[in-house]
C-alpha cells in the first residue's frame, strides 16, 4: 500500500497547527484550510500560526494555506477535520455539493454535534453520504503545546481499516512521536469527549481547592462513568487502560497545558460560564460536550454523577459548592 501524500486540514486552532506540523514532518502535501484569506495569508507569510502556539515555526515546504474550500477539499485525497465541535455544522453547511467521492475523512474533533448529540464523525458521515466505518479517528493522548516543543508523544489513529491505521502510524512515527494504531474509532471518539468533561470537573475540585486525595476519588470514579457509558453506547470489547482511553483521560485531568482543566479552575474559583469563556483564547470542548453527554446518559438512564454534577453547574448555574458537597457523599 503506497504512502499517503496528500492531506487537506480543516481547523486554525493549536491542535490543527499541531496535526499540520505532524503531517507535514510526515512527509505529506498539506493544504491547510483557514476560516478568511487574512489568516491564511499571514501563516504562509511569516510561517506560523499567530494566534495559536506562536512560537512554532513551521517547515512550509510542503504547506499550503488557504481560505477556499472547494479548492481545498479538491486537492487532497485525505480531509482531517479538527474544528471545535460546536463550530464544526456551520463550516460544512455549504459544502453539500463538494465532490467527496474516493476521499477519506478523519476526525480529530472531541466534542458532540446538533440536537440529536452525535459523535462527529457519524454526523459527518451521514452529511456527506459516507460510510462512517470508513471513517478515521485520531486521539490522545497528547496536548498540541507538547507536540510544537517536540516532547515525547503518544497518539492514536483508529479505524477500521487495519493497513491503512498501520500504514499511518508508520509514515508519522517521529524521534518524538509515536502513533498506535487502533481498530476501535467509535470508542476512541467517545473517549475522547468524555475526558473533557472529566478534566473541567478536575479542575473545577481543584479551583475550589480540594486536593490531590479527593481528587484521586474522583478520577477513579469518573472511569467507572466513562466505562459504563462505553458499555451502552458501543458494546465492544475493548481494552480502556490501552492509552487512548484512560490515558487520553489522565492528561487532560491533570495537565496544566489541558484547556479542559483551567476552564474548570475558574468555574470552580467563581467565574460564570461567560466570563471563563471569555478569559481563554481556546476553546473548552468539554463545555459543549457535557450538554450532548448527559442528554445521553438520561435517555440510557445511566448513573453519572460526575457528568450530572458538571451539567448542572454549567448548564443551570447550580452552585460548584453544593454539587461538589453532593459529590462527596455519592463517591466511593
Amino acid at each position: 500500500m503506497t504512502n499517503v501524500t496528500r492531506l487537506t486540514i480543516v481547523g486554525g486552532g493549536s491542535w490543527a497547527t499541531a496535526l499540520v506540523k505532524i503531517f507535514a514532518e510526515g512527509g505529506l502535501q498539506i493544504t491547510w484550510l483557514h476560516r478568511n484569506a487574512e489568516a491564511a495569508t499571514y501563516i504562509q507569510k511569516h510561517k506560523r500560526n499567530r494566534n495559536y502556539l506562536s512560537f512554532l515555526e513551521l517547515d512550509f515546504n510542503n504547506i499550503s494555506t488557504t481560505h477556499l474550500a472547494q479548492e481545498a477539499i479538491a486537492a487532497s485525497d485525505y480531509i482531517l477535520f479538527a474544528v471545535p465541535s460546536a463550530y464544526l455544522a456551520a463550516t460544512i453547511a455549504e459544502w453539500k455539493d463538494f465532490d467527496f467521492t474516493g476521499k477519506k475523512i478523519i476526525v480529530s474533533i472531541k466534542g458532540v454535534v446538533g440536537e440529536q448529540h452525535v459523535v462527529p464523525s457519524i454526523y459527518l458521515a451521514q452529511f456527506f453520504n459516507v460510510d462512517a466505518d470508513d471513517i478515521l479517528v485520531i486521539g490522545g493522548p497528547c496536548h498540541a503545546e507538547e507536540i510544537a516543543l517536540q516532547r515525547k508523544t503518544y497518539m492514536t489513529i483508529a479505524g477500521k481499516d487495519k493497513q491503512l491505521t498501520s500504514q499511518l502510524a508508520t509514515q508519522l512515527n517521529s524521534p518524538y512521536l509515536r502513533v498506535i494504531d487502533n481498530n476501535d474509532p467509535l470508542g476512541v471518539e467517545y473517549a475522547a469527549i468524555l475526558k473533557n468533561i472529566i478534566g473541567i470537573a478536575v479542575g473545577t475540585a481543584s479551583g475550589m481547592n480540594y486536593g490531590d486525595n479527593f481528587i484521586a476519588v474522583l478520577v477513579s470514579n469518573a472511569l467507572r462513568e466513562v466505562k459504563a457509558f462505553l458499555h451502552a453506547v458501543d458494546d465492544v470489547p475493548r481494552d480502556l487502560t490501552q492509552s487512548a482511553y484512560f490515558g487520553d483521560l489522565f492528561v487532560t485531568a491533570y495537565s496544566e497545558f489541558s484547556r479542559n482543566r483551567t476552564f474548570g479552575k475558574m468555574i470552580g474559583r467563581g467565574y460564570n460560564v461567560r466570563e471563563a469563556q471569555a478569559h481563554m483564547n481556546m476553546v473548552a470542548e468539554g463545555y459543549y460536550a457535557v450538554k450532548g453527554i448527559y442528554a445521553i446518559a438520561q435517555a440510557k438512564q445511566l448513573h453519572m454523577p460526575i457528568v450530572a454534577a458538571m451539567y448542572r453547574v454549567l448548564y443551570n448555574q447550580a452552585s460548584p459548592y453544593v454539587e461538589f458537597q453532593l459529590l462527596e457523599q455519592s463517591l466511593s
